[in-house]
């Protein structure tokens, strides 16, 4: 068997990365060059991430995925409310994935669940480097759970809530 019909025999991978890449990323320290000086304890990050997912073009099955992760960091010693940002880090991760053959119920779980999953590892990583470079101890993101943040969208509104 020759190499070329091993690979017109390899099975068509139901998931494939194109390409990952920083879409847009943004850090900024309002208070520096003071701020380095004046604070005198590790400060409090608030983490907001978002998912979104869209199809790069009509009629075919290849979708952008971006994970959109905003850390804003306060001074830990200051507990109030109005307490000055240290910095602020905003940075897109996107992906570029191919589905084939996916069935149309799998195909919003694996773009909203596996395919942020795939690139978290990354975009964490890009966030703890600029924290880094940017004069403050790295901002480490806990594990998300993708497929609860998912599901949490999907819920219709309670009597409670509407």
């Amino acid at each position: 068997m020759s190499e070329t019909a091993t690979a017109a025999e390899a099975p068509v991978q139901p998931l494939v990365v194109n390409i990952q890449y920083v879409k847009d990323l943004s850090f900024e320290v309002p208070g520096a060059p003071a701020i380095y000086t004046q604070l005198r304890t590790p400060p409090r990050v608030d983490i907001n991430l978002d998912v979104q997912a869209r199809r790069i073009q009509e009629g075919q099955d290849v979708f952008e995925v971006v994970l959109a992760i905003r850390a804003e960091a306060k001074d830990g010693a200051d507990t109030s409310p109005e307490s000055a940002r240290v910095f602020v880090a905003e940075l897109s991760y996107g992906g570029v994935f191919t589905l084939n053959g996916i069935p149309a119920e799998s195909v919003e779980p694996i773009l909203l669940v596996e395919c942020p999953r795939l690139l978290f590892p990354f975009a964490r990583n890009v966030l703890s480097d600029i924290t880094r470079e940017g004069g403050f101890p790295p901002v480490f993101l806990q594990p998300i759970d993708f497929v609860a943040l998912w599901q949490s969208r999907r819920m219709p509104p309670t009597a409670g809530n509407a």
